[in-house]
């Protein structure tokens, strides 16, 4: 019973760990399987608990091309969506349909909060976290420990 609570412990401190900083997320399930689709809830519910609540967060339902296999259906997808305040979109990874346009998406609803909270920042005459056009980003150490150990590695 101790060693299933140690390891549930150290569960959370690894998944606080990754999640932390995440501005989006891409839920994905496969069309042609409803239990992937049934997880999502939970991996929904993960990700509420560990990021900021204003994390931008797609629904994707992959394998679109194989519509002669559809477990779950577009309606479900949109639906489920709709009721958590999720973005919704199907893609095809084999047919690269609507992958880059999910990315896209994601990326371009991040934007527009980050956008948001610069105004209001300036607004109130806090100095804007958002570097202006043409300004050098530092990214320092974090990239060059990525590069190293690859986004997988363990």
């Amino acid at each position: 019973m101790v060693m299933i609570w140690n390891n549930m412990r150290w569960y959370r401190a690894i998944t606080s760990a990754y999640y932390r900083g995440a501005v989006g997320a891409l839920l994905v399930y496969d069309v042609t399987r409803h239990s992937t689709f049934e997880n999502v809830e939970r991996w929904l519910r993960e990700l509420r608990d560990h990021t900021d609540p204003n994390i931008v967060v797609m629904l994707v339902g992959n394998k679109c091309d194989l519509r002669h296999l559809v477990a779950v259906s577009t309606d479900d997808g949109k639906s489920f969506a709709e009721r958590e305040s999720l973005y919704f979109m199907e893609t095809s990874a084999l047919e690269a349909t609507n992958v880059d346009n999910a990315f896209a998406e994601v990326l371009t609803q991040i934007y527009h909060i980050v956008s948001k909270k610069a105004m209001e920042a300036g607004e109130n005459g806090n100095h804007s976290a958002v570097p202006s056009k043409g300004e050098k980003i530092d990214v320092g150490k974090d990239v060059s420990d990525m590069k190293k150990g690859g986004c997988c590695s363990t």
